[in-house]
This record gives C-alpha cells, structure tokens and sequence, in this order.
C-alpha cells in the first residue's frame, strides 16, 4: 500500500485523476486520511508468496503499477455514467493500438464472447436479446478454428450459442466456409499448432466476407503485438489486462473495427437482459485499464527486459553452482515472451522430486511459487519478482538442491 503523503502528491500530479475528482487535492486529500491501515491478507489468514511462476490467474495475475493503484482509488471518489467512461477510454485505446475502436472488457475470455455477440447481433435490439438462443433469428451459428488452436478458451465462442467448426488444412477451411458461418478465430499462442498462419486466415475470411478475431491474451511482449494484428487487418483483437500490462486482472481489451465494437457494447453493462450483463467492468477497472496500456506502451522496455536477464542470470548461476543441476535460459517465442529458467537435474546427484522442491519452495518463509515440469524440471520466470526478491529465490533455490545432494 502507497503512503498517504505520497498518494495525495502522486493524486494532485496526474491530470487523469485530478479532472475526474473535481475538487482535486481538498477531496484527495480527505480520502487519503481515511485510507485503511488493515493488512487484510494476515488478518484473514491469506499466504502471500514471492511470485517467481508467472502470470497466472490462479496466483492472481501481475501486481498492478503504482498508477494504476493511484487511479482507481481515485476515480472511487465520483461518479461517472459508464458508457461515457467506454467510450473516453476506448478512444484513447484505440489510438493507442492502431485500432478503429476498443473497449475495456472482463478479462480477455469475456472480450471473446462479447467480440462474437456483436458479430453475430449487429445493432439489432431483439438479437442480442436472443443471445444464446439461435435458432429461428436469422442469426449465423457456426465459428471455424483451427484444431491446434482448440484447447479450452473456445468455450467463450459458444457461450453466444454458436458451434465450433474444426479444420486443419486450407482445403477444409474453405470447404467449412458457408452461409452459417459466423466468425474465423485465431489463438495466437497455438499459432504453431496450426497449418495456416495468420495473414492467410484473414486473407481466406476477407474474400469471403466474413469477420475475423485474434485471441492474444498473453501475448505482450513485444509490445508492438499491441497493434501488429490491428495492422493486419483482423476484425476483432482480444488481450488481458492483467498479466504483462499489469492492469487490473479482471480487465481485458477488445478493439478492432468500429461497427463491430459498437455492437459488442450492446451486449455489455449497464446494458440488462444480455448474455455480458454478467461481465461487469467497473469504472475504476476501465480508467486504470487505460492508464496501464498507456505506461506499458511508453515503457523502456529493452531497459525492462535487461532488468529481468540480470535477476534470471543471477537465480539461474545459484541453481547452476549446486553439482548435476543444469540451467537452459530462453524466451517462449509464443505467449509469456520473458527470460525464463527450465532447471533440471541429474536423480543420481541430486535426490529431490519436483513436486517436493515445490512443496518446500511454498511452505518456506517467505513462501515462493515456481512452476513444475516433468522429469525432475521446473521454470522460474522473473518479470514478476519485486525488486530484490530474486536474490531471495536463488539463496531458498540453492538450499533446497543442494541439501538433496546425494
């Protein structure tokens, strides 16, 4: 938790905040002398842990950025009507990515679902009432994946009713092509699961006329992939807040085409008898969504990347200094494109499961979260680390190996 002293000067400093408080440090101020001193985690009995994983949703994504926290508490201070904020924010997004239009989601898998309802509605009142229930309005059904690229996250497509159509080659794509066909969806982190590559998916949805959407929840960095898939011509563009951006995690965005856009919104809050009623974005969420695109996008991130090579070569020599421990340094070229660590070690030399390095690495103080693998592997990512707690996962890395020395 920020101090109060330095939330009212970071408050009285950000143009963003101050026009929406209105009476701008005198009512920051006030809010800031009643800020909570509870540590709610300890009260509650709630393990926190050193982060050295990545970001997943079960470990509750990124920490958001100090601005992102400085906004949200004061945009809490007013009220706003929704679809102004949508819309203010969607502009300034959409500059941002190379977009025609975008829009502040619940996460990425719900911009999946309302993405597809504007499709599949358009501007029409009594579709996107019908939504999920097809049959007898008119409306398209069916949405072509590929099948390298069916691994779950597709059940947001059929959250609107619509079917999924399985291809694998060019010649199944266009014979699966017909009058029901709603949407052509690409999952960008299986992109090498799949023989067609995106600029031939969106060439075959284009000369058919039909809309296109790009699923790259986890896919910055780099950060030009903020607006790479924009500028190759897919209609919709979906991506988390909450990971790389580190926004709030229950945020998404969804940005492309306008019309497309519009529509979405039909679905979405305030708006009620929808099937996104449920997938609610508060203002707070929405403005500290924009705030966080926009740090991201202006970031030094080749200063940011060096940042995470220099924690990961200084976990990566402890691991490597303990006898028949082997360290492989890469990037995943899709989805979580940071440093990552894949430890491995011979049995023979070191006798310690993997899952009880975890186990151990989790009930230790501080508790820490890797990630296991099979066959005596692990990975540790840094881009989630807090400054100095690197050296912490390489001291607590280090003892665990090396009291399993044999």
């Amino acid at each position: 938790m920020i101090n109060r002293r330095d939330l009212i000067k970071h408050l009285s400093a950000v143009p963003l905040i101050g026009g929406f408080l209105g009476n701008g440090s005198a009512e920051a101020a006030t809010f800031a002398a009643k800020l909570p001193a509870r540590n709610l985690a300890k009260e509650l009995g709630i393990r926190t842990f050193i982060n050295a994983a990545g970001t997943y949703t079960a470990m509750t994504g990124s920490l958001m950025q100090d601005e992102v926290v400085e906004t949200i508490q004061g945009a809490a201070q007013n009220f706003m009507m929704l679809d102004e904020v949508q819309t203010k924010v969607g502009e300034k997004i959409a500059a941002l990515t190379h977009a025609e239009s975008a829009v502040v989601t619940a996460g990425c898998f719900s911009a999946l679902t309302l993405g597809l309802a504007g499709v599949l509605t358009g501007m029409d009142q009594k579709r996107v009432e019908a939504l999920p229930h097809l049959e007898g309005t008119g409306m398209k059904s069916e949405v072509i994946i590929q099948k390298g690229h069916n691994i779950g996250y597709s059940h947001a497509l059929t959250n609107t009713g619509c079917k999924i159509i399985q291809v694998e080659t060019v010649e199944e794509l266009e014979k699966a092509i017909n009058e029901k066909t709603a949407l052509l969806w690409f999952l960008h982190i299986q992109s090498d699961k799949g023989q067609i590559k995106h600029e031939q998916w969106v060439e075959i949805a284009k000369k058919n006329g039909i809309a296109t959407m790009i699923d790259m929840a986890a896919d910055v960095p780099p950060v030009e992939n903020l607006w790479r898939f924009n500028d190759m011509g897919f209609d919709l563009v979906c991506v988390s807040g909450g990971k790389a951006m580190r926004g709030p995690q229950s945020a998404g965005i969804l940005m492309g085409k306008k019309h497309l856009i519009d529509a979405a919104r039909l679905s979405m809050p305030p708006r009620g008898s929808t099937i996104g009623r449920g997938m609610k974005v508060n203002k707070e969420e929405i403005l500290g969504m924009y705030v966080a695109l926009e740090k991201f996008v202006k970031m030094d991130h080749k200063k940011e990347w060096k940042m995470w090579e220099d924690r990961a070569a200084l976990i990566s020599n402890a691991a490597k200094s303990v006898a028949g421990v082997n360290v492989e340094t890469f990037a995943p070229e899709l989805g979580n494109h940071t440093p990552t660590l894949r430890i491995s070690w011979d049995a023979a030399k070191v006798s310690l499961p993997v899952k009880l390095l975890q186990e151990n690495m989790r009930n230790g103080n501080p508790s820490i979260e890797i990630m296991p693998g099979e066959n005596n592997t692990l990975t540790i990512t840094t881009w989630c680390l807090k400054p100095g707690e690197e050296k912490i996962v390489a001291t607590r890395l280090k003892e665990e190996l090396s009291k399993a020395v044999v």
